[in-house]
């Protein structure tokens, strides 16, 4: 083409292309409808019920143009309606996210501006809030300030860049990966083994730590498996302990399993994902021994009640995170020379990601900690109270929880198992408060998990309610 031709072709083009630069006018049309569908949803979250078992359909991608009205009905329809109601104060099941509205607000603001978190040269400003996060997490779980870290989208990432770090401290590579051996919990989260199984140690030695009464690991139990390895001439690689389990909500004995860590020179890592930020409560004695680890994850998805899709993990040794992370190439040049570790992409994974650290750091200065840590030991007292009427109900309890997890089975004198499991099915064919089982000591149990920020007493009233009436048609 010569120049004329093109300059023609671009006019034309341009006038598609402009499409996609909403007017003001029309921002302000969208702005009022998303307004107005957000405050309609948060406003009827309390009469809702948190499970609808539908499926979605008219979902597929037409190339038909839709109003953003009808796009929303479409969505509150097929998305909203469809499933676990996870923004729901009556999600009780898995371990509830957050929603927090401050949070959304930010994804709007991030979204909206669009800077480049990942590399310090390229956003100085929003790298530096990722940062600062980051900082701000090493204090509340006193960490020093030489470590590092980065938020992800969640703990399974957090566990993939904690354990690539340990692995390549250690050096487990090649021939010596079947000779190391990894200690677990048979309470720990199934992301641990999905880590170790992507970064190339499917083939390490896996052992597991019996349990106290309690889901807890014995300590005792640990150091006579370790014992029994370095005799049959394996090496002691890693250690894992969780601070508040999925299933049954207990924390480790860190500090006890620190001493041993220690002692054996392997490398202690924590899975605070759900449990950690109880670390703000009356709770806190029982995580000693956590500013020990040589790295932990947590999640503020969880704890701090914000949407899906924000991790964080902590790590101590920075040369090994950075072998694990860091590389450049020519056309980042520009960047090259900044100091390493201010930019979240040396050491992660992830080269482009969203601008997580703004969901985290806007809602923390505008609400200030004190309403985080208020939710937080309300959701404490509320699973001591849901386990109070349950009692009354004859229902048998799992051990008195370390957090907010707890689970309970209804004692049928035969067929236990299966009729928990009915009773379980009448819960979901109810779904006003949404409840998930599990598997404990070779049992069947249902499971209940406080953690949602809009989770309130009432809410508890009408889960045993619930509760009641389904046991009533099992029986």
């Amino acid at each position: 083409m010569n120049t004329d031709e093109i300059l023609l072709k671009l006019t034309e083009l341009n006038k598609t292309s402009q499409l996609l630069e909403t007017p003001e006018s029309e921002r302000l049309e969208m702005i009022e409808n998303v307004t107005d569908y957000a405050n309609q949803f948060i406003a009827g979250l309390s009469s809702v019920k948190a499970f609808q078992d539908k499926e979605a359909t008219s979902l597929e991608i037409t190339n038909q143009k839709r109003s953003l009205p009808e796009l929303l009905d479409l969505y509150q329809k097929q998305v909203a309606e469809t499933g676990i109601n996870a923004a729901s104060g009556k999600h009780l099941g898995y371990i509830p996210g957050g929603g927090v509205f401050t949070a959304a607000l930010a994804d709007f603001i991030a979204a909206i501006t669009n800077p480049y978190a990942s590399v310090h040269y390229a956003s100085p400003g929003a790298a530096t809030i990722e940062n600062e996060v980051i900082n701000w997490l090493k204090n509340v779980f006193s960490f020093p300030e030489s470590s590092v870290g980065c938020l992800s989208s969640g703990g399974s990432i957090s566990t993939l860049i904690a354990f690539t770090a340990a692995r390549d401290h250690h050096k487990v590579k090649n021939e010596l990966i079947p000779k190391n051996v990894v200690y677990l919990s048979e309470q720990v989260h199934h992301s641990t083994q999905k880590a170790l199984r992507i970064i190339g140690l499917e083939d390490i030695v896996i052992r597991y730590i019996s349990l106290d009464s309690h889901h807890k690991i014995k300590t005792d139990s640990l150091e006579e498996l370790i014992q029994k390895d370095i005799a049959a001439g394996l090496q002691p690689f890693m250690v894992v302990a969780t601070a508040g389990t999925t299933d049954t909500g207990a924390i480790d004995p860190l500090d006890e399993i620190a001493d041993i860590a220690q002692n054996y020179k392997m490398w202690f890592h924590v899975d605070a994902a759900y449990g950690g930020f109880f670390i703000l409560t009356s709770k806190k004695e029982l995580f000693k021994g956590i500013e020990r680890a040589d790295s932990m994850i947590i999640d503020p998805h969880k704890g701090l009640f914000l949407p899906y899709g924000v991790g964080a993990v902590l790590i101590k040794n920075s040369t090994a995170v950075l072998h694990s992370n860091y590389y450049t190439a020519n056309y980042m040049q520009d960047g090259a020379q900044e100091e390493m570790l201010k930019s979240p992409a040396n050491v992660s994974p992830e080269l482009t990601k969203h601008f997580r650290g703004l969901r985290v750091w806007l809602p923390l200065q505008m609400h200030g900690i004190e309403p985080f840590i208020a939710c937080l030991e309300e959701k404490l007292l509320l699973v001591q109270y849901f386990r109070n009427q349950l009692a009354e109900l004859g229902f048998c309890l799992g051990p008195d929880p370390d957090l907010s997890v707890s689970y309970f089975w209804y004692p049928f004198e035969n067929e236990a198992d299966e009729k928990n499991k009915r009773l379980m099915d009448a819960i979901h064919a109810d779904g006003s408060v949404f409840l998930s089982s599990s598997i404990i000591d070779n049992r069947f149990v249902i499971r209940i998990a406080i953690l949602a920020f809009r989770t309130k007493k009432e809410i508890i009233d009408e889960a045993v309610e619930m509760i009641k009436n389904c046991l009533a048609k099992v029986k």
